[in-house]
């Protein structure tokens, strides 16, 4: 039970929502593609007081194929260390937007989603154990798909 409040921090934290740019990128030559950055990465963890943690990040994505894209879904995966699923989300543009968010990103255009969540986290130890793929799926203005994903960690 304590490993899941880490990895609700972290759905948490993607639902307000990388060693550098995307390390997973699919899109088709001569259309618009996305790249995506979690800053920083790991995020730190900073402690509010006892159990209680924010966890400032940014989350970046960039156009980078010269089309204007909208951005269609974001998803995340949060796996403990040995690749064990702990939980998955998404979040389709409708929500993205609902959310306060801008899904149009303009060609050789970014954008930039701040976030600092505030949550519990019962065992220190369990900074280390997990790991959350977020992937970014978006369209360019020919309809032609593209996608990028990158893995964030969590540290104190």
């Amino acid at each position: 039970m304590k490993t899941a409040a880490l990895a609700f921090t972290l759905l948490a934290a993607f639902a307000a929502c990388n060693n550098g740019p995307s390390s997973g990128v699919t899109s088709v030559p001569g259309h618009g593609a996305i790249s995506v950055q979690v800053i920083p990465n790991p995020i730190v963890a900073t402690r509010v007081s006892g159990n209680t943690y924010d966890f400032p990040f940014e989350v970046v994505v960039r156009e980078t194929g010269g089309r204007p894209i909208n951005v269609t879904r974001v998803s995340a995966d949060v796996r403990f260390a040995g690749g064990i699923s702990v939980a998955e989300e998404s979040w389709d543009a409708a929500r993205i937007r609902s959310m306060g968010y801008n899904t149009a990103i303009p060609p050789h255009g970014e954008v930039r989603y701040r976030f600092a969540p505030r949550k519990e986290v019962p065992d220190d130890r369990l900074f280390g154990s997990v790991a959350a793929e977020l992937e970014v799926e978006a369209t360019d203005d020919t309809g032609a798909a593209t996608s990028a994903r990158t893995t964030v960690t969590v540290t104190r």
